[in-house]
């Protein structure tokens, strides 16, 4: 598995498809310049731009994926740009402490919005992180949680079926499983958190073509319980299948999706 090209598959495909759903919480939290943004598994960093855009002071973490996180640098610290909103911006492949700074204020929104629900123990490993996160922002400062929406209101569920079809069944983590409707409730109870709203965003899956839409839907993560198991050849192989429904006639590929997000508030 070559790493980087996955990595710039996710930046350059997949991210994009959430941007509904960034736009969407950015909207309802009125990010602005009055905004401290700290990012939990930032990846290639296109929502903290969008949050750098509207004036916003950001930083990221991630330390899953130094090649995502390497991409998020490319779009935010290129040293031809000059601005204000991109010149603050603090990128750690590193805990959420690395990223606040010894003389920085505190936080006033914290943002998860790699989907949980999905992957077996996912919800875990965000807890994890929100257990170092919570600290750093100020009270009552809002958390955002992210989701996948029901499965009947998820396209790309279907196709997500190969990874648990495909993955090994003794895993205890890192193999599909469809969303629960109270995924996000149940990590912001576990974090001290309190709900403060909702909502669900259309985000659909459109690709230009069936290689287009394979590579996204690799880049995820979602399927490499399945390679582990079988073999890139043969996700590769059934995985296109499951996307024959969803090709249409000009040879793209179209999905419709709904994401929930919960905002939550620091005690």
């Amino acid at each position: 598995m070559d790493r980087g090209a996955r990595a710039r598959d996710w930046s350059e495909i997949q991210e994009r498809m959430l941007v509904p759903l960034y736009e969407a919480v950015y909207e309802r939290l009125e990010v602005g310049p009055a905004t401290r943004l700290l990012g939990l598994g930032c990846g290639s960093g296109l929502a903290l731009l969008i949050a750098a855009s509207r004036g916003a002071a950001v930083s990221g973490v991630d330390s899953s994926s130094p090649e995502r996180l390497a991409l998020a640098r490319e779009r935010l610290l290129p040293e031809k740009w000059d601005t204000r909103a991109r010149a603050g911006a603090r990128l750690v492949c590193g805990p959420p402490e690395d990223a606040a700074g010894a003389e920085a204020p505190a936080f006033t929104l914290v943002t998860a919005f790699e989907p949980i629900g999905c992957l077996a123990g996912d919800s875990e490993g965000l807890g994890e992180l929100l257990a170092s996160a919570v600290p750093l922002a100020g009270r009552g400062a809002p958390v955002v949680l992210a989701g996948w929406g029901p499965p009947e209101r998820c396209a790309t569920s279907s196709v997500l079926r190969v990874a648990t079809k495909l993955a090994d069944p003794l895993r205890s983590t890192g193999s599909w499983r469809p969303a629960l409707r109270d995924d996000l409730e149940e990590v912001a109870q576990r974090a001290g958190l309190k709900p403060d709203g909702s909502g669900r965003v259309a985000c659909p899956f459109g690709y230009a073509g069936l290689d287009s839409a394979l590579r996204g839907l690799l880049s995820t993560g979602l399927f490499d319980a399945a390679i582990s198991a079988t073999d890139q050849a043969q996700v590769d192989k059934e995985v296109t299948e499951a996307l024959h429904p969803y090709r249409r006639r000009d040879g793209t590929v179209w999905m419709p999706n709904v994401f929930r997000y919960l905002i939550a508030r620091i005690p």
